[in-house]
């Protein structure tokens, strides 16, 4: 297992990329593979852990051999709770265990490496920028952003972006913003205003107006299309998008 053993963080920065290399494949998990997830964590098996590396991979093993571990431990034993309660209750309570063990391993350089006041308070307020996994997963992150906002800014908002979006197709999805000319310059600031607080279901970063975005039309969920492989002109031709967990919750008996 190389759960970040290969190199150590030492810098602020560093440990921030590799809290969100980490976190990322641990969303993956959770969301975009939940399938594979779940077929992994087999309660038959012994004591599993799911486990994030920096390079936004992810993987379910058993936890390390060495005593002390070279690094904090994830929970163990995910798969055992798996059968006895509704997924997504599972799912939520592997989210709050690995928001937990993130946090860990990032505090765990923090003090490795003699990080003072200020480098932990840095690296804190770094990480709270970033929503927590259990708020990606829960959707609890989109909830926040729209109680930000009256009823009536939705609507108009919501006129706004059917209106950029174009009446050909009915999936809701943005295009980055190419051009740098004065008049799309106006366009990409609304854009920010309106999605600036909006996070990728998959990966939970924020809304870049340089980027493919595409909304699931079951959960309403907002994604990058590199998280979920559409590109634009796949969009075009869809008219109702469902997400990887909302199609394999339909799929699954």
């Amino acid at each position: 297992m190389d759960g970040g053993a290969a190199y150590n963080p030492r810098t602020v920065e560093e440990v921030f990329r590799d809290f969100k290399g980490r976190r990322a494949g641990m969303i993956k998990a959770l969301t975009t593979d939940v399938e594979e997830f779940y077929q992994q964590c087999d309660p038959e098996k012994e004591n599993l852990s799911l486990y994030g590396f920096p390079s936004e991979q992810w993987e379910v093993n058993l936890p390390a051999e060495e005593v002390p571990p070279e690094l904090p431990e994830p929970a163990l034993g995910i798969n055992f709770a798996r059968d006895g309660m509704q997924e997504k209750d599972w799912l939520s309570l592997v989210a709050v265990h690995s928001d937990a063990w993130l946090l860990s391993v990032a505090f765990y350089f923090g003090a490795r490496f003699g990080f003072d006041k200020a480098d932990r308070k840095r690296l804190f307020n770094m990480i709270s920028d970033l929503p927590t996994i259990f708020e990606v997963v829960t959707g609890t992150a989109k909830k926040q952003v729209k109680e930000k906002s009256s009823v009536s800014n939705h609507s108009s908002n919501k006129s706004k972006s059917n209106s950029k979006r174009g009446s050909e197709s009915q999936v809701k999805y943005l295009k980055g913003i190419q051009s740098k000319d004065e008049d799309e310059e106006g366009v990409e600031e609304e854009d920010d205003e309106e999605h600036g607080d909006t996070c990728c279901g998959a990966c939970g970063e924020n809304y870049a107006a340089d980027e493919f975005w595409i909304c699931c039309d079951i959960c309403e969920k907002w994604f990058h299309g590199k998280c979920v492989k559409i590109t634009p002109a796949r969009a075009e031709h869809i008219k109702q998008y469902k997400c990887p967990s909302c199609t394999n919750k339909r799929a699954r008996p």
